[in-house]
């Protein structure tokens, strides 16, 4: 069953990251949405000016594609900082780690995406620096090895991550701020929709708009990534002037996204649940087997979108699809 890389995934190809960057927010005020994550970080970061300090260390988790990164450079362009960015694969060696703290200039924002998947050893070469802005760094090997302190300019770590829970407790403990991003409203997609059209130079109606932020899964990334495609349905079908609704609707059923945002994918693992598995429960890995999907796939993009709609449980001997699910799907509710 595995395909190409789905329209509503959240993940980001290379191709689309200048894209994803231009669309970017560049402060608070023009960054839609978690009304109340913002209004914290306002205080805090009001403060620190005041105080001449560094923010907290934050951590931001939630599902992909919901503004974390882009958060992220709000805050250092709000405190006027520089912001270098990494990701926990990235960072193999605690050397690395290292390199890049002591790179660092004061006040700077170390950004780490995927921050869940640093190995232990590095993550514990954060604790000191996170907490008293040193390193310790192992010279020489053997009896005549010798640990020297490094100092660290005063810096703020901004970490993202899907799975908070992977996190230790000492690590988390460590964040001063901690904010977990939710789904987007449709009004509120069909804004950052509203915003991205004018960067992007698409004349669009404010209906079409609300009815692509129906279709894409709650998720601004999702919804940006829709829009252009719909841009291209238009102008290959000559509604230039302006996308309208309809125009609108014909591109989202060309891709085979559904009123609610499934695309095939997403109906193909329900379809093999109900199917292969007789509604479940089936286990992940067994699922990511038999659909020849990645178990991380699953669990990190597919999942999440199917459990907000109730068309998916979790159990302790694996995945169920629900009534809901069924009748979305065409079959009978199950009996008994």
């Amino acid at each position: 069953m595995s395909a190409p890389e789905s329209l509503l995934s959240t993940k980001v190809s290379t191709d689309e990251e200048p894209i994803e960057r231009s669309l970017r927010p560049d402060s608070l005020e023009t960054y839609i949405g978690q009304q109340s994550i913002k209004e914290s970080l306002r205080i805090a970061l009001a403060s620190s000016k005041q105080r001449k300090a560094t923010v907290d260390h934050i951590l931001l988790y939630g599902p992909p594609g919901l503004g974390k990164t882009s958060l992220a450079y709000v805050v250092a362009r709000e405190m006027g900082v520089a912001i270098r960015t990494t990701s926990g694969p990235a960072i193999s060696k605690a050397g690395d780690l290292a390199a890049i703290l002591t790179n660092l200039q004061e006040g700077d924002i170390l950004f780490i995406d995927e921050i869940h998947r640093l190995q232990r050893s590095v993550e514990e070469i954060l604790y000191p620096a996170m907490e008293d802005r040193c390193i310790d760094i192992a010279i020489g090997k053997g009896p005549s090895a010798r640990i020297v302190r490094l100092d660290l300019p005063s810096f703020t770590l901004i970490g993202a991550t899907t799975r908070a829970g992977s996190l230790s407790h000492p690590f988390r403990d460590r964040f001063g701020l901690v904010h977990r991003l939710d789904y987007y409203e449709d009004e509120e997609l069909a804004t950052i929709l509203e915003r991205s059209s004018k960067l992007l130079n698409i004349t669009i109606s404010r209906p079409a708009l609300l009815h692509i932020a129906q279709r894409a899964r709650k998720t601004p990334r999702v919804a940006n990534r829709l829009l252009r495609r719909i841009r291209d349905y238009a102008t290959v079908h000559g509604k230039t002037s302006e996308v309208d609704l309809d125009t609108a609707k014909a591109a989202l059923d060309q891709l085979h996204i559904d009123a609610l945002g499934l695309d095939k994918i997403d109906r193909d693992i329900l379809l093999l649940i109900q199917q292969q598995f007789t509604g479940g429960p089936v286990g992940l890995d067994t699922l990511a087997a038999a659909s020849g999907e990645e178990r991380e796939t699953l669990e990190d993009v597919i999942e999440p979108y199917l459990l907000r709609l109730g068309f998916l449980e979790r159990s302790p001997r694996g995945r169920m699809i629900t009534d809901a699910a069924r009748r979305h799907l065409g079959f009978s509710p199950q009996m008994g």
